[in-house]
C-alpha cells in the first residue's frame, strides 16, 4: 500500500496524469480511429479525382520531378523513393505495385503512367524490380494535373511538414468512372469498373446541359462498362439495375468464335477475357478440367497470345460438340465471370455509394470549383499586371519629372518614397519604374507597354463576365471536355449484349444425340452409343453387351435422346423420372448402376417400362399413357399427369395384391392397341375404349385370359403409321411378322385370337412389338447378356397361327429376353 502511495506521488511530482478508462473503450476508440484512417487515407478513392492518396502522391511526385509526358524516363526506384521519402510514409512494394497498375495496359483502361521494362503481364508475371524499371508520367496524366499550379485545389502539408501536397487533383476527366477502381477498407470495400471516355464525356456534358437528366437518361451515353482487355458484358436490365443503384452484378463473358478447320474438326479460339482474369489460370483450369475428365472433346490447348493481343485455341477431337464444350467453359471456368459494382467512393471525405449521376455530378461540381479558382486566379494575375502596367504608362508620360526626381535623391528608398509621395504610385508601381530600363523610353517600347495594357484590360474584363455568367462556365466546361475527348478519345472495346445471357444449365453441357438405354431384370442401367452393336446376318451368335451378374438378363433396351426426361414405370404401379444424361454413359461390355442409385424405389420394385416424355408441350399434351397390367387391366391417363414427378415417385395405377404393370406406352386418338399373352393369344381394340382416368384409378379389364396364362406385351398401332405389322420373339430365339389387318379389331375385354403357334420347339413368347416402314433394325437380346443386330427386313412375314423362324442361334441355357426396335 506504501509502495503504491508513493508511486503516485512520483508521477504527480513528475506532471504525468493519469487517466483510468476501461479497455473496451479505448479498443473500441483506436479501432474506429485506424477504420477511418484506411477508409479515407488508403484504400477508398476521391469521387472528384478517382484517385486514392497514394496514386495522387505517384502523379504529384512525377510533376514535381518534371517526368511530364515529354520527358525522359526515369529510375522506377527514383519515383518510388520520392514518393515514401516526401508523401506516403508506407512501404515501398506498395507504392511501387501502385505504379505498376497505372502502367498496365490490361488493368487500366487508360493508364497513367508510361512504363519502360517489365511491367508484368496478364498471365500473372510480377513486374521486374523498380531498379531495373523506368517511368514517367502518360499524357493524359498531364490533363488530371493541368492548372494545378494555379491554385485550383486546395493543398495540405505533407507527413512531416516539410512540403505541401494536393488534396485533389484539377482532373478535367472524370477519373472515377475512366479507369475504375477497387479498394478494400475496415468494414467496407469499393469495385468499380472502367469506362470509355468519349461515352463519359457525352454523359457529363448532357448532365451539364440538364442537371434534371436521369441515369436512365445518362445510360443512352454510357452503354456499360469498357475493360481495357474487352469481352461481353450482357443484360441491359442488370447494367441499368447497378449504376442506378451503384450495387449490382453484371455478367461479363470472353470473347469466343468456333472455328471449322478444312479437316472437317473445330477449334474454338478465345480472343478476349473478363477483366482481372489471369489468363495462365483459365488456360491451367481448363486443362485440369480435361485431365479429370470433367469436359469431353479437347484434344489440345495453345496460347498463341501476342503482346496486347489475346488468343488462346482450344483444339476439339472430331467427335466433340463445339457449344457444348465450350458451355462447360463458361460454366465452370472464368472465361465467363460476374462483375460486381460496388460504386463506392470519399464525398467531402465520407464514404458513399453512388448513382452514376451522383459520380458525375460530384465531377462536375468539382469542376466548376477548378475552373472558377482557375479564372480567379488568372484574374488576379492580370489585375496585378494592369497595376504595373497603368503605373509604367504613367511614368512615362512624366518621364523627364521622374528622371529628375530619382537624380535628386540620395538612395533608392528614397527615391522609391519621393515617388510614392509626388505621383501617387504604390509599392509595386514605384519598385517597378525604379527597375525600369532605358529601353523602354523608346517609342515602340512605349507602344508594347500601352498595348500590353489594353490587352490585360481585356483580358481582365472577360474574365469578370466568366466569372458572373454561369452559361459561359457551363459552355467553357463542355468545350474543355470535348477536347478531352478529342485528344484521348478512342473506340469501345467491350461488347453489350442487351439480352442477358443464358444460364447454363446441365442440360447445355450434355451433347443432345441418340443413345441406348439400358435396363436389366436385376436393375442395373446404363446409356450406351448404338454404333456399339454391329449390324449382322439373321441367324447370327449375336455379341455380348453387358457383363450381367449370374441370373440377370436384359429387359428394357430403349433407343432416345440424351435430353429426354425419362418415365420410369414399375411393377408395383408407380412412376419415376430421371434425366437420360444422368444416367452414366458405358460401354456395350461395361455393366451399368443399380438404378437404385438414381430412383427411390423399393427392394422388391422393379422397373417394366421406360417413356421417353417429348419435349415439345403440344405433343405431350395430346398424348395419354396406356398401362396394362399382366391379369389383362387396362388404364389411360393424360400424359401431362407425368409432367412433373417428384424424385420419391408417384402412382400411376392402382393395382390389386397379385398383378401387375407389364408395361405403358404412349398414345394419341386414332391409335389402336394390343395386347399379348405368353401363351400367343392377342387383342386388338381402339384406345377410345378405354376412357380417360385419373392417375390413382385402378383401370378396366381390358383382355380375358386364362388363369395359366398372362400379358407379356403392350404396343400401340398409330392411325398414322405405314404398313404396321406385328413382331413377335420366343423364349428359343423364333420370330416372325404379321401384318396387323390379320388382328381385326375388337371391344376390349374379349379372349382374343391366336397370334402365334406356341409349341416346346419355339418357347413361350417373350416379346411382341409393332414393326412399321420406317422401322429399319431389330436389336434381340438374351437373358446372358447376348445381343444380335439385324434388319427388320431379314425376318419373314408370316401368317398369325404359324410359328416363325430361327432368328438368334442360341447357347444351352439361355433365351430371349427383350427386344428393340429402330
Amino acid at each position: 500500500m506504501a509502495k503504491k502511495k508513493e508511486n503516485t506521488e512520483e508521477k504527480v511530482k513528475t506532471g504525468t496524469t493519469i487517466i483510468d478508462s476501461p479497455i473496451s473503450i479505448e479498443m473500441k476508440k483506436s479501432y474506429l480511429d485506424y477504420a477511418m484512417s484506411v477508409i479515407t487515407a488508403r484504400a477508398l478513392p476521391d469521387v472528384r479525382d478517382g484517385l486514392k492518396p497514394v496514386h495522387r502522391r505517384i502523379l504529384f511526385s512525377l510533376y514535381k520531378n518534371g517526368l511530364t509526358h515529354s520527358a525522359k524516363f526515369k529510375k522506377s526506384a527514383t519515383v518510388v523513393g520520392d514518393v515514401l521519402g516526401n508523401y506516403h510514409p508506407h512501404g515501398d512494394t506498395s507504392v511501387y505495385e501502385a505504379m505498376v497498375k497505372l502502367a498496365q495496359p490490361f488493368s487500366s483502361r487508360y493508364m497513367l503512367v508510361q512504363g519502360q521494362g517489365n511491367f508484368g503481364s496478364i498471365d500473372g508475371d510480377p513486374a521486374a524490380a523498380y531498379r531495373y524499371t523506368e517511368a514517367r508520367m502518360a499524357k493524359i496524366s498531364t490533363e488530371i494535373l493541368s492548372d494545378i499550379e494555379k491554385d485550383t485545389v486546395e493543398f495540405r502539408p505533407n507527413f512531416d511538414g516539410s512540403k505541401k501536397e494536393p488534396i485533389v487533383m484539377p482532373t478535367s476527366v472524370p477519373g472515377l468512372l475512366l479507369n475504375g477502381t477497387l479498394g478494400i477498407a475496415v468494414g467496407m470495400a469499393s469495385n468499380i469498373p472502367p469506362h470509355n471516355l468519349g461515352e463519359l464525356i457525352d454523359a457529363t456534358n448532357c448532365l451539364v446541359d440538364d442537371p434534371k437528366a436521369s441515369t436512365e437518361d445518362l445510360l443512352k451515353f454510357v452503354k456499360g462498362p469498357d475493360f481495357p482487355m474487352g469481352g461481353v458484358i450482357f443484360n441491359e436490365k442488370d447494367i441499368h439495375h447497378a449504376y442506378a443503384n451503384g450495387r449490382g452484378g453484371v455478367v461479363c463473358r470472353g470473347e469466343t468464335e468456333i472455328v471449322e478447320q478444312k479437316s472437317g474438326s473445330f477449334q474454338i479460339v478465345i480472343s478476349s477475357i473478363p477483366f482481372r482474369v489471369n489468363k495462365a489460370d483459365l488456360i491451367i483450369k481448363i486443362a485440369t478440367l480435361v485431365k479429370d475428365k470433367k469436359i469431353e472433346g479437347i484434344r489440345d490447348i495453345r496460347d498463341e497470345s501476342a503482346q496486347e493481343d489475346i488468343r488462346v485455341v482450344v483444339e476439339l477431337k472430331n467427335n466433340a460438340h463445339p457449344q457444348k464444350v465450350l458451355n462447360y467453359i463458361y460454366k465452370h471456368t472464368q472465361l465467363e465471370d460476374t462483375f460486381h459494382f460496388n460504386m463506392v467512393a470519399l464525398v467531402d471525405g465520407v464514404p458513399q455509394t453512388l448513382s452514376l449521376k451522383d459520380i458525375l455530378e460530384e465531377f462536375i461540381k468539382h469542376r466548376f470549383e477548378v475552373v472558377t479558382r482557375r479564372t480567379q486566379f488568372d484574374l488576379t494575375k492580370a489585375e496585378a499586371r494592369e497595376h504595373i502596367l497603368l503605373g509604367l504608362k504613367k511614368a512615362l508620360d512624366h518621364i523627364d519629372e521622374i528622371i529628375k526626381l530619382i537624380r535628386a535623391s540620395k538612395d533608392t528608398t528614397e527615391a522609391q518614397a519621393n515617388l510614392i509621395k509626388k505621383f501617387k504610385f504604390s509599392d509595386l508601381q514605384a519598385v517597378a519604374i525604379l527597375e525600369m530600363r532605358l529601353q523602354k523610353l523608346a517609342g515602340l517600347e512605349r507602344k508594347k507597354i500601352e498595348d500590353e495594357l489594353n490587352e490585360i484590360q481585356k483580358f481582365i474584363k472577360d474574365m469578370k463576365d466568366l466569372l458572373a455568367s454561369k452559361i459561359r462556365m457551363k459552355n467553357l466546361i463542355k468545350k474543355e471536355l470535348d477536347d478531352m475527348k478529342e485528344k484521348f478519345g478512342d473506340s469501345r472495346r467491350t461488347k453489350v449484349v442487351k439480352h442477358g445471357v443464358k444460364n447454363i444449365s446441365v442440360e447445355d453441357l450434355i451433347p443432345e444425340e441418340s443413345t441406348v438405354v439400358v435396363l436389366t431384370k436385376g436393375g442395373y442401367v446404363k446409356r450406351t452409343n448404338p454404333d456399339e452393336y454391329k449390324r449382322q446376318k439373321r441367324g447370327g451368335v449375336g455379341v455380348i453387351d453387358l457383363n450381367t451378374k449370374e441370373e440377370d438378363f436384359v429387359e428394357t433396351f430403349l433407343h432416345t435422346s440424351t435430353h429426354s426426361d425419362l418415365l420410369f414405370f414399375t411393377d408395383k404401379g408407380k412412376v419415376y423420372q430421371l434425366k437420360t444424361y444422368d444416367i452414366p454413359e458405358g460401354r456395350r461390355a461395361t455393366k451399368g448402376k443399380s438404378v437404385m442409385n438414381f430412383l427411390s424405389i423399393e427392394q422388391d420394385e422393379f422397373v417394366t417400362s421406360i417413356l421417353p416424355m417429348p419435349k415439345d408441350t403440344k405433343e405431350a399434351e395430346s398424348l395419354s399413357v396406356f398401362m396394362a397390367t399382366s391379369e389383362g387391366l387396362v388404364k389411360k391417363v393424360d400424359a401431362a399427369s407425368f409432367h412433373d414427378v417428384r424424385r420419391s415417385g408417384i402412382k400411376a395405377i392402382n393395382l390389386k395384391d397379385k398383378d401387375r404393370l407389364i408395361g405403358a406406352k404412349f398414345t394419341k386418338k386414332g391409335d389402336s392397341l394390343m395386347l399379348v399373352s405368353q401363351n400367343g393369344q392377342s387383342i386388338r381394340f381402339d384406345e377410345k375404349d378405354v376412357r380417360q382416368m385419373g392417375r390413382t384409378a385402378g383401370g378396366v379389364k381390358g383382355f380375358s385370359i386364362k388363369k395359366d396364362d398372362k400379358i407379356i406385351g403392350v404396343s400401340v398401332v398409330h392411325a398414322d403409321a405405314g404398313k404396321p405389322q406385328l413382331f413377335v420373339f420366343s423364349e428359343n430365339g423364333f420370330g416372325k411378322k404379321t401384318d396387323t389387318k390379320e388382328y381385326k379389331i375388337q371391344k376390349r375385354g374379349g379372349s382374343g385370337i391366336k397370334t402365334a403357334n406356341v409349341t416346346a420347339k419355339i418357347g413361350k413368347l417373350m416379346a411382341a412389338r409393332i414393326v412399321t416402314e420406317e422401322t429399319e433394325e431389330v436389336v434381340a437380346i438374351s437373358k446372358k447378356g447376348v445381343v444380335i443386330r439385324i434388319s427388320i427386313d431379314e425376318v419373314p412375314k408370316l401368317g398369325r397361327q404359324t410359328q416363325g423362324v430361327k432368328i438368334m442361334k442360341l447357347r444351352a441355357g439361355d433365351s430371349i429376353a427383350s427386344i428393340v426396335c429402330f
